[in-house]
This record gives structure tokens, sequence and C-alpha cells, in this order.
């Protein structure tokens, strides 16, 4: 029986806790006391609801119990602000250290849509002054409602550093008293970019596993998912949060097709297409036409959606549309350069134009510091070498992407390949 009500306690603070810690954050005015408040208030619930019963509104109960907790730690500040003034503190800087006065507090958190303290939230945890890792961390933590062991098995880091992350972010916002209030509208397209790159780094990590034995994360995936679905929400006006939503919408639909039975790599050409999910695909195209709607240039995220959907309408292969992918991406490597995004840009003019053209793009990046220790530069490199009949170039080329891929299933893919360019001599 508490195991049953534990798991509904989870779920319900899965979905719920981004509101709670939003609401608490603009009463209190502190991310992190935030967090803390609205963890007592699910304390309580872990104490109170096996012997009580579940509540019928569980999520209303949580909210109140973590406004209740705010009012305490706002009523114990006034009365410290008030102590001080006692003893002699002048009025000035009294008036400096008085908190908001609690009722005004409570009045303010009834009236307050709770999507504008969605909003602030995020754009808080993802604010630039915090180190990109500390960011994804935050906003894993705060706006996912992940643990801080779920974060470090994600992303296979220990679950002190997990934490550390975590403290220190919340320490860096306080000190850096950054306000919680959505940014003044000219910072506001800088700081969006911010929180679309933190949720982003979340997806892909979940899309393709940086190391470890498996391929895919798919609970970083969804949980990146929720985040833009959610960001969509609370900005319908940006063009970039739904070309975001898109290009996951799109990507997450050939999840099933991208691992074969036993965890394999099945990489985009060879998978098979009556496995990719069509409701994915049909809210990616929806999401997309939004972002097309919403006017304006396309950014980044809204060309490379334009990528993933000429894939989605393409009902085999061979009917990919490469000359128009190759085109968008001549586009987003002028709105986003950089060298990664120019070795896609190979890949599609290799399939466009023919691999020769594609291996002349990759061989004038290949110097490219960034690129150093990418192994998809090689492997991209030795399928196109490949395609030309150059087996042993090909052969060396995958070998040395095996030994820069982090990731176990990867670096196997890659060895296969390499094996198969020496049986085909």
């Amino acid at each position: 029986m508490h195991s049953a009500t534990h798991g509904t306690i989870a779920a319900v603070w899965r979905m719920e806790s981004a509101k709670i810690v939003a609401v608490v954050a603009r009463m209190v005015r502190d991310v992190g006391v935030a967090e803390e408040l609205s963890q007592d208030a699910l304390v309580a619930a872990l104490e109170r609801w096996p012997a009580d019963g579940v509540p019928d509104k569980p999520a209303a109960w949580l909210m109140a119990a973590a406004k209740n907790r705010a009012l305490d730690h706002l009523r114990h500040a006034r009365l410290a602000a008030q102590k001080h003034e006692e003893i002699g503190h002048d009025l000035e800087a009294q008036e400096a250290l008085i908190v908001p006065d609690f009722v005004d507090a409570l009045a303010a958190a009834q009236e307050d849509p709770i999507g504008d303290d969605m909003l602030r939230l995020v754009f808080t945890a993802c604010h630039p002054v915090l180190p990109t890792e500390a960011r994804v961390a935050l906003t894993l933590k705060l706006l996912a409602g992940l643990t801080t062991h779920e974060i470090a098995r994600a992303y296979l880091v220990p679950e002190p550093t997990i934490a550390q992350r975590i403290v220190r972010a919340k320490k860096t916002l306080a000190e850096a008293k950054v306000p919680f209030e959505l940014p003044p509208a000219p910072a506001l397209g800088a700081r969006l970019a911010s929180v679309l790159e933190a949720i982003y780094l979340i997806y892909n990590e979940g899309y393709t596993a940086t190391s470890g034995e498996d391929w895919l994360r798919p609970a970083l995936c969804d949980e990146a998912l929720r985040l833009g679905r959610m960001l969509a929400e609370l900005a319908p006006a940006e063009p970039e949060v739904h070309g975001l939503v898109a290009l996951m919408e799109l990507q997450s639909s050939r999840a099933a097709a991208r691992v074969d039975a036993k965890g394999k790599p099945v990489l985009l050409l060879e998978q098979d297409r009556m496995r990719w999910d069509r409701l994915l695909i049909r809210r990616g195209l929806a999401a997309l036409e939004r972002a097309h709607a919403a006017g304006g240039d396309a950014g980044p995220y809204q060309l490379q959606a334009e990528i993933a959907a000429c894939h989605a309408r393409a009902a085999t292969s061979d009917a990919t549309d490469w000359q128009r992918i190759a085109a968008v991406y001549g586009r987003l490597a002028k709105a986003a350069p950089s060298p990664v995004i120019e070795l896609n840009r190979a890949v599609a003019v290799g399939m466009a134009e023919g691999p020769a053209a594609g291996l002349a793009i990759v061989d004038r990046i290949a110097g490219d510091k960034q690129l150093r220790n990418y192994q998809w530069l090689p492997s991209v490199r030795g399928d196109l070498l490949s395609k030309l009949g150059r087996k042993d170039e090909a052969k060396e080329e995958f070998e040395r992407a095996a030994m820069l891929a982090a990731n176990e299933r990867e670096r196997e893919l890659l060895l296969e390949r390499a094996a198969a360019m020496g049986r085909q001599h």
C-alpha cells in the first residue's frame, strides 16, 4: 500500500514540481530557498499520505503545503528584520532588509498566473551567468523534477558532481542577485537562446548518448520534449521555440527504428520507416507550421526542423529530397556557422551531388580544432571514401572514428564498418 502511495507521490511531484517551485520562488525571490521549501512539502506528503490517504487534489495539496512554508519563511524573515530594527539599525538600512509582507506575498501568489511563474523559472534556471553544464543540471532538477541521482545516471557522472553543480548554480544565482523575473524585451532574444540551448543539450544527450553502453537515453528525450512543449505554451509567439519543438518531435519519431532488437544502432538510411511514429511526425510538422506562422527569418532550430521534415516526408530513403536538404544546410551554415553543421552539410551535398563533392567539403574543415576529437568527422570521411571505392582509406577512417567514440554501441558500429571495408577487397 505504501509503495503504491509513494509511486503516486513521485508521479505527481514529477508533473507538478516545476509549478510549485515557480510559485514559491516568486514569493521568496530565491530559487534555492524555493526548492528547499517545495521539498519540505514533498517530505510532508511522504509522511502523511501513506497514513491519511492520497488527497482528492494531490497537486493542490502540495502547492498549498509549499505556499504555507513560504509564508512561514517570510514571516520569520520579517521578524528577523524587526529584531534588527529594535537593536538599533538605522531606518534606511532597515528598509533594505525588510522582506515583502507575507500577507502581500499570499495575495500575489493567488493573483499571479502560474504560467508567468513557470516562464520566470525557465529563464532563471537557464540564466547565462551559469555555465552550460550547470544550466542543464538545474533545468532538469527544477523544471523536469528529476532527482540528483537520476540526472547523474543519465549523464554517467558521479552523483556528488551533479549535486555540486546544482548547489553552485543556486549559489551563483543568489550571489549575482539574479531577479526572479522575465528579462526585459531587449534582452529576451539572447536569454531565450540560452534556454533553448539548455533544452536542446538535454535532448541531444538522450538522442545519441555521449558515452556508456546505450545508444539512446529515452528518458532525457522525453524530459526535453516536455520542457519544449511547456515553453511553446508559455511563449507562443516565439518561432524558434516552435522550431525546437518541431525538431525534437520529428527526431523522436524515429526512436523505435534507430536501434535493432539487440540495441545496436541503425543508421538513418537503413531504418525501417514503417516503425517511425506517425503521430510524432504530425505533431512535428504542426509545430513547424506554427514556427512559420510566427513570422520572421528562420532561425537555426527552425532550419534543422525543416531538414528533419524532409526526412519525415520521404516514404523511402531513395525518395529523400537531398537537394532541398543541402540547400537548407547552406542557409543553416550562414545562420549558425559551425564546423559540425558544415560536416552535416557535407553529408547532404555528398548525397545530392555525389561523394566527391561531399569529400571536398570534409577535407576543407578536417583541420578545424573543434573537430579534432569528434568521431563523426572520420566516420563521414570514411563513408564518402567508401562510396568512391577507396576502401583502404575508408577502413582507416572508420577505425580512427571508433577510437574516438566514447559510446560503446557507437564504437561497435564503427568497427563493424571498418571490418566491412576489409572484406570488400
